[in-house]
């Protein structure tokens, strides 16, 4: 079992909607997920914004992949590098370190990412 940014046993981030690389509800990353989906992000009006505007559509439902679309308040493994880029343009999103992969750490320092834990 992955650990978190805590050192602890690596917890759900969200089931409904279903999130994560393998959509369990669990940030965690195999070398499949180029993505590296690890960040358990809750998702402001802003960041969605952000996400949209650079082609990462997020807000928007897509029936045919079960997706509902993710509004303010929602949970959501996001990719690692696309946190830091919110971070780096100043609108990054609270986090769930319980719920976020120490895997993260590789991408963005852990002194940064507990700055934005809930």
């Amino acid at each position: 079992m992955q650990t978190n940014i805590l050192g602890t046993n690596l917890q759900v981030c969200c089931t409904s909607p279903m999130t994560g690389f393998y959509r369990d509800g669990v940030c965690r990353t195999t070398p499949e997920d180029f993505g590296t989906h690890t960040v358990c992000a809750i998702m402001t009006n802003e960041f969605l914004e952000f996400s949209k505007s650079k082609g990462n559509d997020l807000s928007t439902p897509v029936p045919q992949f079960d997706f509902p679309g993710l509004k303010e308040g929602d949970k959501w493994c996001l990719c690692a590098l696309r946190w830091q880029e919110a971070y780096e343009a100043g609108c990054a999103p609270k986090i769930d370190a319980e719920a976020t992969s120490n895997a993260t750490t590789k991408f963005i320092k852990k002194e940064i990412l507990l700055e934005y834990k809930i």
